[in-house]
């Protein structure tokens, strides 16, 4: 009887430690650089999560990598996987295309994936994926701005990079225009979310029209550099820059209404990798999954509700 509980103990211990040991989670997180404001708030948010979640949780390491470019990002990914020895990964991928295949070699090795924000083009190569509401992000200023003109004006857009979640957002712009037959859309070209390719992009457009009544930067720091070029031209035609994603900066402008053109924004706040993160370290603690579609909603931002969307100690 001894000898069987002796048995029967070691056995129980063997199964403890063995379950105790699957428990244990390598969480390795790949987002882009901070190139301007919006990738500085993801940056933050995320060794915000590795802080906090590391503290709470002695069983769980995180691994955040971040990365200029594509190729970068795809390297960073092997690393994580032969080097680190991920066992889950949240990444937000710099471009949709060209990280699908790296992201889905991590995944057949075993590694859960969550992605975030810019989609893949095959979301068979994730588990889960959490992201604002990119649809409300287009719709949402399409309606403002088609009120605003009363169903009439000529828009000029800036899209961001060649990304799923670009799609999405100007597919929804788009989509609410067309049902307005005296509205058109001039031109739509990438500025790629950074001010000096937006400011280009806009002496562009000035160039060509000569009248315009309205931009949808589709990015508060696109925004800034649609201001400069604005300036610059000295042109008055133009009537309202519509962002996006409620930087502080473009929230406080609503705010004090400092400047006629900023009127409103809609919000997209880099805290979802911050999300993201604990939601899928959580989730893999416990040997769970999180849902195929986790979306965070946006929201028009006009003075009327600005105040609660304005955190002046965020990098963003």
């Amino acid at each position: 009887m001894k000898r069987l509980m002796c048995v029967i103990s070691a056995s129980l211990l063997a199964l403890s430690t063995l379950a105790h040991a699957a428990e244990k989670v390598t969480l390795g997180v790949s987002i882009p650089t901070a190139t301007h404001s919006f990738t500085a708030g993801i940056v933050w948010w995320a060794n915000e999560a590795k802080k906090e979640l590391e503290k709470q949780h002695p069983d769980l390491k995180v691994i955040v990598k971040t990365a200029s470019a594509a190729p970068e990002q795809a390297n960073q990914l092997q690393d994580l996987l032969t080097v680190n020895k991920i066992n889950a990964l949240v990444v937000f991928p710099f471009e949709s295309a060209s990280l699908t295949k790296p992201v889905a070699q991590v995944k057949a090795k075993g590694v859960y994936v969550t992605v975030v924000d810019r989609g893949l083009t095959d979301t068979s190569a994730q588990d889960a994926y959490v992201a604002g509401d990119n649809t409300a992000f287009g719709k949402l200023p399409a309606e403002y701005l088609a009120k605003q003109f009363n169903g009439k004006g000529d828009i000029v857009v800036l899209r961001g990079i060649p990304t799923t979640l670009d799609n999405e957002r100007f597919d929804a712009f788009n989509g609410v225009i067309k049902t307005h037959p005296d509205m058109k859309i001039l031109d739509a070209k990438y500025g790629n979310w950074n001010r000096d390719d937006a400011f280009k992009v806009m002496q562009d457009y000035l160039t060509r029209f000569k009248h315009i009544d309205a931009v949808w930067a589709a990015d508060d720091d696109m925004a800034v550099g649609v201001l400069k070029a604005i300036s610059q031209a000295k042109r008055t035609d133009i009537k309202e820059v519509f962002g996006g994603a409620g930087a502080k900066g473009a929230v406080k402008t609503i705010m004090d209404g400092s400047n006629p053109l900023i009127k409103a924004d809609v919000s997209y706040s880099p805290k979802f990798i911050y999300d993201a993160i604990k939601l899928t370290a959580e989730a893999r603690l416990k040997g769970e999954k999180l849902p195929a579609n986790t979306i965070i909603p946006s929201v028009l931002i006009t003075k009327d509700n600005a105040k609660q969307f304005y955190f002046p100690d965020s990098p963003f």
